[in-house]
């Protein structure tokens, strides 16, 4: 099965090395000299279930075999297994005690096998794992079997917005390798883990999981200087910094952190921020580093033509930071998927907030969730069959991966929410869900159902506004931060630079940027920014880009056009932040 549509390419995935292919360090918070990339040229194949005798077919990791960029294009459907396998030969002197292999993710459930030896199954398609494969290895090369099937949304696996029958709202399906392999070698004492948290007042908790019994020492610096040190052999302890300065969008200040174990090093690093939700002028509103903060922000889908959920580059995940950043937009909500952990590097040091959102399961019931939701009726999500969630092993799958998540991304000092569920898609007991990711994590926001079937708790009245005018009761602002999490989506299409020429979804259409200027500023001015008296104070516009059918990006889906004045969207979101200074004076 493939699909027809123009194929469109960034300017990023035209000139990619196969030899270079996403070279980065994939785990820059845990970050040793150790390192073998394993991106490139493997040899697959796709059956009906039968291991192939032999290997002759090509695909280039970590795209998927649907993507462009993979060179199969072709959608592997429910019914057939896709298997990888590579010869892998270490470099010399590489390998020491034990060796590690990294998988940033294979949707949708992959079996691994180190020599034909099975390995390790997992299961979820956007998760990372590691295996020790020590043991299965005896000389300096070694082969890997990959195993893998994906039922996409014909299942209660967590799907994202991949769909076999793609269109509207939902996009092509992937499958297999999407993210970066990698090897690492480690001495028989290494550090496992680590996690940290931040007090605006200088402080710093480390939590270090490790084999063995040494002594850690652990360094701090900010900008060069050192400004912290403690030696010690627990694994939990606190770290006094010398000098405090706070991370925020508008100073993206950063500490480097150096941790010596053993033979074992690493680099890492971390802010110092704070966020809660705060009362102000009788009005919750968000603050960040105990000031009130306007939040100002995008959905990112973070899908590109020719490598779908995998990025051509690690240059296009930046610059459309960079791009968002110069308009005036202070933070992006990461829809439904979990980026590479490039992304949210460059939004620590670039100075960009996320709201992350967790993956969705298949969305059943949109349209009755939908209508609900404009009369004001939120259903009780405790009802599993009426958001799709009747399966309890598809409800424990995500549990796990939620907490996969939440440690994972743990570290990211721009990461300020955490969105649970979206829309009512796949939600299931959210109050509950709320206090285990309070218990999980303390140091950011929940909002718990972005948009639609709220209930009453977390830390946002959040709402998703598209077909009605925009506007806020003030009585919601006591208890919860006042938040439109979704709204606008106006669609431009422009031609030669279209996914699908046959077809446009877009919740209003424009057929001129002069059109397009017009309505925008009516929307924002008119609509949006009365709000912020009323206690509004973040704003989530959809979106930084087309995606396939959708062309309502403030980018075209190949980054080579932006469809407004840069000069006019700067002027808009500089009057909304003085609208917001304004607000705050009158306190």
């Amino acid at each position: 099965m493939n699909y027809n549509h123009e194929q469109l390419l960034t300017p990023y995935g035209k000139n990619i090395d196969p030899n270079n292919l996403l070279s980065d360090y994939p785990r820059p918070q845990l970050k040793r000299n150790s390192y073998l990339n394993l991106n490139g040229y493997w040899f697959y194949d796709i059956t009906q279930g039968e291991r192939p005798s032999t290997f002759n077919k090509t695909i280039l990791v970590p795209f998927s075999p649907e993507t462009y960029l993979s060179t199969v294009n072709k959608i592997l459907m429910p019914s057939e297994t896709l298997f990888y396998y590579r010869e892998v030969f270490l470099p010399k002197d590489f390998k020491k005690d034990s060796l590690i292999i990294h998988f940033g993710a294979i949707d949708q459930t992959s079996e691994i096998y180190i020599n034909d030896e099975y390995v390790y199954k997992h299961i979820g398609g956007y998760t990372p794992f590691s295996i020790d494969i020590t043991k299965y290895i005896s000389g300096n090369s070694f082969t890997i079997l990959i195993k893998v099937t994906d039922l996409t949304d014909t299942s209660y696996h967590l799907v994202g917005k991949q769909r076999i029958k793609r269109g509207g709202i939902f996009y092509t399906p992937q499958s297999g390798i999407w993210q970066t392999v990698w090897l690492e070698s480690v001495p028989k004492d290494y550090i496992k883990s680590l996690k940290m948290k931040t007090d605006i007042n200088g402080y710093i908790d480390f939590f270090v999981d490790k084999t063995g019994s040494l002594d850690i020492d652990v360094k701090v610096y900010f900008n060069s200087m050192l400004v912290g040190n403690i030696i010690t052999k627990n694994d939990n302890f606190t770290l006094n910094l010398s000098l405090v300065n706070l991370w925020s969008p508008e100073n993206p200040n950063l500490y480097d952190i150096e941790i010596s174990y053993g033979d074992d090093s690493i680099t890492s690093y971390i802010g110092l921020r704070k966020v809660e939700r705060k009362m102000l002028n009788d009005k919750m509103l968000f603050f960040l580093n105990n000031e009130p903060y306007f939040v100002n922000g995008l959905l990112d889908q973070a899908y590109y033509p020719d490598g779908l959920l995998t990025p051509p580059s690690y240059e296009i995940i930046r610059d459309d930071i960079i791009k968002m950043k110069s308009l005036g937009f202070n933070m992006l909500r990461m829809h439904i998927k979990i980026s590479p952990y490039k992304f949210y590097e460059y939004c620590d040091k670039i100075g960009m907030l996320v709201f992350q959102d967790m993956i969705n399961s298949n969305a059943t019931n949109i349209k009755l969730h939908h209508g609900l939701n404009l009369i004001g009726i939120h259903l009780n999500d405790r009802n599993h069959r009426l958001f799709g969630r009747k399966n309890e092993i598809g409800r424990r799958l995500y549990e796990k991966d939620l907490k996969v998540m939440i440690d994972y991304l743990y570290n990211v000092t721009s990461l300020i929410t955490w969105v649970p569920f979206n829309e009512g898609w796949g939600q299931f007991d959210s109050i509950r869900i709320t206090e285990l990711l309070k218990n999980l994590d303390d140091t950011r926001l929940i909002d718990h159902a972005s948009g639609w079937a709220d209930q009453k708790v977390g830390d946002y009245c959040s709402r998703h506004i598209y077909f009605k005018k925009i506007n806020f009761s003030k009585k919601d602002s006591k208890k919860r931060i006042l938040a439109l999490t979704e709204f606008g989506g106006y669609s431009y299409p422009i031609e030669n630079h279209r996914f699908n020429p046959n077809k446009i979804f877009g919740y209003k259409i424009f057929n001129t940027k002069d059109e397009l200027q017009k309505a925008y500023k009516n929307l924002l001015i008119n609509e949006v920014k009365p709000q912020i008296k009323k206690g509004l104070s973040v704003l989530i516009y959809t979106q930084v880009t087309d995606v396939e059918d959708e062309v309502n990006g403030l980018l075209t889906y190949d980054r080579k056009l932006l469809k407004m004045d840069e000069d006019f969207l700067t002027s808009i979101n500089q009057e909304l932040q003085t609208e917001f200074n304004t607000y705050l004076a009158k306190k």
